[in-house]
């Protein structure tokens, strides 16, 4: 599998690039810079633009063999002279970098940057600090240096990001800790989960709504009117995010899922995703069978394709409710023996023609918390 470069060392290629073509006055086509995982990025440059007082540049992304929404995108950066510090005046030069069209604007607190500034990621902006300081060391340049780093796509490529849900406006952000993309990884949905959780607690609260995904958003919102738009997408890793959000200090947690994926849980399966295993029906047959229903009901379970129609098939026969109050049960179970006591837990499980299927106890008392939530934010 061939890996990729992030966002991050892009900016930090064609910043590198830019510098170097405006404080030298020669053109290059091709830079090199060092991820922080100490593996060399070696960037071609396009679309290069120079006048005396300023160079742009342009690095396509590649996001190897593990493609993002960001991959084929031109990242830019402009460099251009600045206004000299009593700093710089006595040797030091400054960098200073910002966010222009199609970059992200952070607008809430809790995240990587302060709310104002570009989405520029602490460890990109290092990178892009080191690697021009690095030209301007070559040339003994001791001025200051303004860094503009644009994506003229950013403001479309944003809409099919986590970014508006965060609070980030007007473009992509520009990420990396590493600098490479690495195939096939799960780390940049674990990123984003740990920030939304970051997030919520930046804003002062000590309990979080979960849900695997849009689904559960809107069942929330049809069925309580609750807009969980505020609450945190797990995807399929209820596990770790039960993990992120104790280690975090959170209080309380609400878990909203179809039944095709929180059934898996009253197994202990805590990733649903289906590669990590895919029991539904046998799942499903199980609590059934604990209630009592008949063989035949059973075999007919166990044919199904979907969970939605083996709910229907427990209509039918008329345990749906019994059985599905049990699976909560085993759900809660192993939601409790995740957290070991350290945060409260309450679970709602639905089915999209069948709406709310079964609750944990206490989750009734999350509606009046959201709904006091809410009335505050209006």
């Amino acid at each position: 599998m061939r890996y990729g470069f992030t966002t991050g060392s892009c900016a930090a290629a064609a910043s590198k690039a830019a510098a170097y073509m405006l404080l030298t006055g020669k053109r290059k086509t091709e830079i090199t810079i060092e991820t922080p995982k100490g593996i060399p990025y070696t960037a071609q440059l396009v679309d290069i633009v120079r006048s005396e007082k300023e160079v742009s540049c342009a690095v396509e992304k590649d996001g190897g063999d593990d493609p993002d929404i960001t991959t084929g995108t031109l990242i830019y950066a402009k460099v251009s002279y600045g206004v000299l510090s009593l700093e710089e005046k006595q040797g030091s030069p400054q960098i200073v970098i910002d966010g222009g069209i199609g970059v992200g604007r952070v607008t809430k607190p809790g995240l990587d940057q302060p709310v104002g500034n570009a989405a520029i990621n602490h460890v990109p902006r290092e990178m892009i600090e080191k690697e021009v300081l690095q030209v301007c060391s070559l040339v003994d340049y001791k001025g200051s240096l303004m860094v503009e780093i644009f994506v003229p796509e950013g403001d479309c490529l944003a809409e099919h990001t986590f970014n508006p849900r965060l609070g980030i406006v007007g473009g992509i952000s520009i990420l990396g800790t590493s600098g490479i993309v690495e195939p096939m990884s799960n780390q940049a949905i674990l990123d984003t989960i740990r920030v939304e959780l970051n997030q919520r607690k930046a804003q002062g609260f000590d309990y979080v709504a979960v849900s695997p995904g849009n689904y559960g958003l809107d069942f929330m919102k049809k069925t309580y009117g609750y807009d969980l738009d505020k609450s945190v997408k797990c995807s399929n890793f209820i596990g770790d995010t039960i993990d992120m959000a104790m280690e975090l200090g959170f209080q309380k947690m609400l878990l909203t899922g179809h039944i095709g994926k929180l059934i898996k849980v009253s197994g202990g399966i805590m990733n649903t995703h289906s590669k990590e295993g895919d029991c539904r029906m046998e799942l499903l047959v199980s609590s059934a069978l604990k209630c009592g229903v008949e063989v035949k009901y059973l075999k007919q379970i166990l044919e199904c394709v979907t969970t939605e129609e083996a709910v229907r098939i427990l209509a039918e026969c008329g345990k749906r409710q019994e059985v599905m109050d049990y699976a909560m049960e085993r759900i809660c179970y192993y939601l409790n023996k995740r957290t070991k006591g350290k945060m409260k837990i309450d679970c709602i499980m639905y089915a999209n023609e069948f709406g709310e299927l079964a609750k944990s106890k206490e989750a009734s008392e999350w509606f009046s918390l959201l709904e006091q939530e809410q009335e505050q934010q209006i």
